[in-house]
């Protein structure tokens, strides 16, 4: 099944996995336990929430949530909570993390302790998920929020981890656009050197199971007509499947950009680790950490 829309990561998931359990930390936050009654009401997947009982509760009661159901593990602060949730998960008891009401860096801090097991020794990266009125499909960008400055090195796994994505959402060979401030090498310009490199891997067989080409800059990547009129003639120009940004200013920028001023909807994990993390901003919208739950299901 090819995914078109977000919301089908939902109907594929139910259709085709199992039932999964996510432990979430520091979940004392409104719009998390709207998320979580949303999933629990359409039977998405279960919970282990971690973090002030009380606090908890009276955030459900006050915007009335019912998370009735929900096992309840009480945490004295957000360390404590990020420690134990990923516990779980590492010893069996929840199948992925979630983060809460908590900054990204405690819950990864954290997930990337050797005595948890859970690294790979593989970049971890976040990927996206977006489904933009005016764009033809479904765009996946990565990185937007986790590698600050990637190396070459680091760009390779991120595209492969947001190759591995495209192939969950049923997209065989995704194009792949890298992204520069223009769509020709420049030796002062480090990402459109990187960016021509990259293209040369994936042309020599490196970089696998897409069609990768850069530099691009973002009118040529995702408009035709754009890359028509700047004489680009390649298979990915105006119809990329991936964005790689250069570095997490300019990814995080598209990201808010896209859900702020394009109503975009969003779905997001971190990728690259044994388990899929589901990361989102704390200003994101209940339905968007819905469907970050989902992705996140769907890559583990």
């Amino acid at each position: 099944m090819k995914v078109e829309r977000i919301e089908q990561i939902i109907q594929l998931i139910k259709k085709d996995y199992t039932h999964k359990k996510i432990a979430v930390a520091a979940a004392e936050d409104e719009v998390v336990l709207k998320a979580v009654q949303k999933a629990k009401g359409i039977n998405l997947c279960d919970f282990i929430l971690f973090g002030d009982e009380a606090k908890i509760k009276n955030i459900s009661k006050e915007y009335n949530i019912d998370i009735s159901d929900v096992e309840i593990i009480h945490t004295s602060n957000t360390q404590d909570s990020a420690r134990k949730a990923i516990e779980f998960v590492s010893k069996g008891g929840a199948d992925l993390p979630m983060k809460g009401k908590l900054a990204t860096s405690e819950i990864l801090s954290v997930y990337l302790k050797d005595e948890f097991g859970l690294k790979t020794g593989k970049t971890m990266n976040l990927v996206c998920v977006f489904e933009i009125p005016r764009y033809h499909k479904l765009l996946i960008i990565a990185d937007a929020g986790m590698v600050i400055a990637p190396s070459l090195e680091q760009k390779v796994s991120i595209i492969n981890n947001a190759v591995s994505v495209a192939n969950k959402l049923g997209i065989d060979e995704p194009k792949v656009a890298i992204l520069g401030a223009l769509e020709k090498v420049n030796l002062k310009m480090p990402a459109t050197v990187e960016a021509a490199i990259l293209t040369q891997m994936n042309r020599r067989g490196q970089i696998k199971n897409c069609i990768v080409d850069g530099p691009f800059a973002m009118d040529n990547a995702i408009s035709k007509e754009a890359a028509i009129h700047k004489g680009i003639n390649s298979p990915v120009a105006g119809d990329a499947d991936i964005l790689i940004v250069p570095d997490i200013e300019a990814g995080n920028i598209l990201y808010k950009t896209l859900v702020y001023f394009a109503d975009a909807k969003l779905a997001s994990s971190i990728i690259g680790g044994k388990k899929p993390v589901v990361l989102t901003s704390r200003a994101d919208s209940d339905e968007s950490k819905l469907n970050a739950m989902a992705l996140s299901i769907l890559m583990s």
